[in-house]
């Protein structure tokens, strides 16, 4: 004998309500995209470059700037994680953020390089060839890129 049609539809409607369970269970556990904390750290750890990362940190350091080739405002920043990256900031492309000093916040948007001290962060300014994804860095209310 056939089920009623309520109890199949019912059946339909509850495996419905397990699927969308699961699929927000599972959603929930998972991490949420990849904050510059983590793919800086996750990069870092694996020893992997060119990778592209955004996020935010303190300057705990200021440097002077590169001035072999072409000039870098370089300083370094600690992010959430507790990492700190070296952020080599293009002046020749960008704007200098002549202002910035140790304690400042700044958020970032740029490629992260690995090396044993905690990596570098660069392409923190627009490309103008247009050929690679901008980058920027804000500080004090303003972007520069």
């Amino acid at each position: 004998m056939f089920p009623s049609k309520t109890k199949m539809i019912s059946h339909s409607l509850a495996k419905r309500h397990l699927a969308a369970l699961v699929v927000f269970l599972l959603c929930s556990s998972c991490s949420s995209p990849n904050t510059a904390k983590d793919a800086i750290t996750l990069a870092f750890e694996q020893q992997r470059s060119n990778i592209a990362v955004e996020g935010e940190g303190i300057v705990v350091r200021t440097l002077f700037d590169g001035t072999s080739g072409v000039p870098h405002q370089r300083f370094i920043v600690r992010i959430a994680s507790g990492s700190t990256v070296l952020v080599s900031h293009n002046t020749h492309v960008a704007e200098r953020i002549d202002d910035l000093k140790t304690g400042d916040h700044v958020s970032f948007a740029g490629e992260y390089i690995w090396n044993p001290q905690g990596g570098v962060l660069h392409w923190t300014h627009h490309d103008p060839d247009g050929r690679h994804t901008p980058g920027w860095i804000k500080h004090n209310g303003k972007t520069y890129q």
